[in-house]
């Protein structure tokens, strides 16, 4: 019983924090925030499985983790740099010139472990059927893929992604 009230007390105290700390859909994380979600359960199934003291080491350590990640998203709002050494940025896979075509970027490609048919299959999901509907591809700094339709996107010519990889580029 005394377990099962553990792990009754410990799941709110965890929304409770996750409230506390920040939340993004879940299709927006960072790496950073994968790693915060993960060690704080890690932290939260020793309190539950552990001894009184355990359960209270883990919840002190559940509050700093979650002091520390609030202190890191406040250093991350204030400077830019502290947000592109946490996050990244986003990143060209593959882009349009004009006098080049289609241009992959392979080694942005290669060191980020993807592959072309990543950005097919990205290309795919957003209706695109061929390259050639391809303008450019972005990895996000979520892990996402953008693709830009060749037709050049948003109604003044310029979408959200292709401003993002103008930044990228500045990057």
């Amino acid at each position: 019983m005394q377990a099962v009230l553990r792990a009754f007390f410990g799941y709110f105290f965890l929304v409770f924090i996750v409230r506390i700390v920040g939340r993004r859909p879940g299709r927006q994380l960072t790496p950073f925030e994968f790693v915060l979600v993960f060690f704080i359960g890690g932290l939260a199934l020793t309190a539950m499985v552990g001894d009184e003291r355990s359960f209270t080491s883990a919840a002190c350590q559940i509050v700093a983790i979650a002091l520390a990640h609030y202190a890191m998203t406040w250093a991350r709002a204030k400077s830019k740099a502290i947000a592109r050494l946490v996050d990244g940025t986003p990143l060209i896979l593959m882009e349009t010139d004009a006098k080049k075509g289609r241009v992959w970027r392979a080694e942005t490609m290669v060191k980020m472990r993807i592959q072309d048919d990543d950005v097919m299959f990205s290309a795919r999901d957003h209706g695109l059927k061929t390259l050639q509907d391809v303008d450019r591809a972005i990895l996000e700094r979520n892990g996402d893929i953008s693709v830009l339709p060749s037709d050049g996107g948003g109604s003044d010519g310029q979408s959200n992604a292709q401003g993002r990889a103008a930044e990228a580029d500045a990057a």
